[in-house]
């Protein structure tokens, strides 16, 4: 399906409404996963022509996918990952783990964003970033486009190297999402060191069930479990 390219429209925006002159395009991976961390990407491009095919990293293949990141981490100007941890997201929480995990990475950057372009409706930065939210960024943004390819490819490359000792669960091929193989692993030999334990999953295996963290807040209230059954593969 042909897609329109993106583009700098919202970085040139905010250099004019704002005075911002280095900006960063954030993406996020995982976020929907049973196991892994969910990981980050902050990208400063500038306002350089894009690589041919740059797109959402969704809608590459991995071959196309896993070239271009080769190519997008030599053409950036600048990128940075960072990561929350499976045991960060059960005691946070998946916004606060998301905001950890972003903070990460633009505090790796060499330079300090004056702006955020961060993919989606949901601010979960927030203050003293100064975030603009772009719902489909990743689609429409050079730089989110640019933060979401190497985000997916380190993500999965990641989960790949995890998943040698835990062969049965296709980390290779599902980077930790539900998938057929993932949840007969789960079924048959429970959750890995890698697992999120606050995840509704464990609600369907009744054998495993007893290891589920059920976080609390301050004020001992329990917050709701967070969206487990995504896909982004």
């Amino acid at each position: 399906m042909p897609y329109e390219p993106p583009t700098h429209t919202v970085e040139r925006s905010l250099r004019a409404t704002t005075g911002a002159k280095v900006i960063a395009g954030v993406d996020e991976v995982g976020r929907g996963a049973w196991a892994g961390p969910v990981t980050v990407c902050a990208a400063v491009t500038g306002l350089r022509r894009a690589p041919e095919g740059l797109t959402d990293s969704k809608l590459l293949t991995v071959k196309r996918r896993t070239a271009l990141a080769v190519e997008l981490e030599k053409w950036v100007t600048a990128y940075a990952l960072g990561h929350a941890s499976p045991e960060e997201i059960d005691r946070l929480g998946m916004t606060a783990a998301l905001r950890l995990a972003a903070v990460r990475a633009l505090e790796s950057l060499p330079v300090r964003p004056d702006a955020v372009i961060l993919d989606g409706k949901h601010d979960y930065l927030g203050a003293p970033w100064k975030v603009r939210t772009v719902i489909k960024g990743d689609q429409s943004c050079i730089a989110v486009a640019a933060a979401s390819v190497i985000a997916k490819v380190r993500r999965d490359k990641m989960m790949a190297e995890l998943g040698i000792e835990h062969a049965d669960f296709g980390f290779a091929a599902n980077a930790g999402y539900p998938s057929p193989v993932h949840k007969a692993a789960l079924e048959e030999r429970g959750p890995t060191p890698y697992h999120r334990l606050s995840w509704a999953y464990l609600d369907a295996l009744p054998q495993w069930r007893h290891l589920k963290k059920v976080r609390s807040l301050t004020d001992g209230t329990v917050p709701e479990i967070e969206g487990q059954l995504g896909f982004d593969f």
